[in-house]
């Protein structure tokens, strides 16, 4: 389910939020030949990922975290669950997904992966404010419980997603997807 895509292909943008290792980006890129951008903020997965796809000019990765807010923080070193909401100790750069697109001229994300331990409160809430969730044509987002409220959080986050995409599928706090209303 995590890589059917059908409306997928080699023009499409790809971002993946929380590369890690940079499979998940191999995967989607490998089914559909599209382009993908990898935000990874941890500098020693960053580096392997873009070791991993030094001569594949469709996957780019990026040495940072989306967020809500463009600024300096710091990040849990926790493998698979760095997070900025633990207690970090690595320096990383935070960047808005609206200011990104911009920044890069991208009109339109065709998929919006995010495994961001957290962080994708802030990030939905963002785009959401801004408008810009209406640039962004399918979301498949783990939530994750380590925030205060989180489920609270989420039921806000559902209902404002529901306006503008239709929910697919779900695994509660796993995996799930929406897919903008045509």
């Amino acid at each position: 389910m995590r890589l059917n895509y059908p409306n997928l292909n080699e023009k499409s943008v790809v971002f993946d939020g929380g590369g890690y290792e940079g499979q998940w980006a191999s995967d989607i890129y490998s089914k559909y030949n599209c382009n993908v951008l990898v935000f990874e903020p941890v500098k020693k997965f960053a580096e392997n990922i873009r070791r991993r796809f030094t001569k594949n000019k469709k996957i780019k990765v990026y040495e940072l975290a989306l967020s809500n807010i463009t600024k300096t923080a710091t990040i849990s070193n926790e493998d698979d669950a760095s997070s900025l909401h633990n207690m970090g100790k690595e320096k990383i750069q935070l960047k808005s997904i609206p200011e990104f697109m911009g920044e890069n001229k991208i009109k339109k994300i065709h998929l919006l992966k995010l495994n961001v331990e957290g962080e994708e409160y802030n990030i939905l809430n963002n785009v959401i404010s801004t408008g810009f969730i209406r640039k962004v044509e399918q979301i498949q987002v783990q939530f994750h419980k380590n925030i205060k409220n989180y489920r609270e959080e989420y039921l806000k986050i559902k209902e404002k997603l529901d306006r503008t995409h239709k929910l697919n599928w779900r695994f509660p706090f796993v995996w799930e997807n929406w897919k903008k209303y045509d």
